[in-house]
């Protein structure tokens, strides 16, 4: 793990293993958020030899370790998804157009409650 000082102007860095498909066994350092994790998901283009559209290598944030005695958390690694995309969860607002599962208009009142 190398964390750099915060009063230098400087972001963390975490050396984190990558487990599974190409970068099988490497360690790179990878950026930690503000709230001090790496990403969840971490996407690597490979640029396609031919020119055509890049391949996105896609691996997903899980728990290396926990210590034996307490059951804590002992950082993380990243785990290959060779499925990328369509298997990763991603967050709805319930603002958001077509994530309701409702069968109303869209107004305030429910559909079969509607005062006339």
């Amino acid at each position: 793990m190398r964390p750099t000082c915060c009063d230098t102007g400087r972001v963390k860095s975490e050396d984190t293993p990558f487990v599974g498909g190409p970068l099988d066994g490497r360690v790179l350092p990878v950026l930690l958020g503000i709230t001090g994790h790496p990403p969840k998901t971490y996407r690597i283009p490979v640029p396609d030899p031919d020119g055509g559209r890049p391949t996105v290598l896609v691996y997903r944030r899980v728990q290396a370790a926990t210590s034996k005695r307490l059951g804590l958390h002992q950082g993380w690694k990243y785990e290959y998804d060779p499925e990328g995309e369509a298997s990763g969860r991603r967050f709805s607002r319930p603002w958001s157009p077509g994530t309701h599962k409702g069968t109303g208009s869209g107004g305030a009142t429910p559909g079969g409650n509607a005062d006339e």
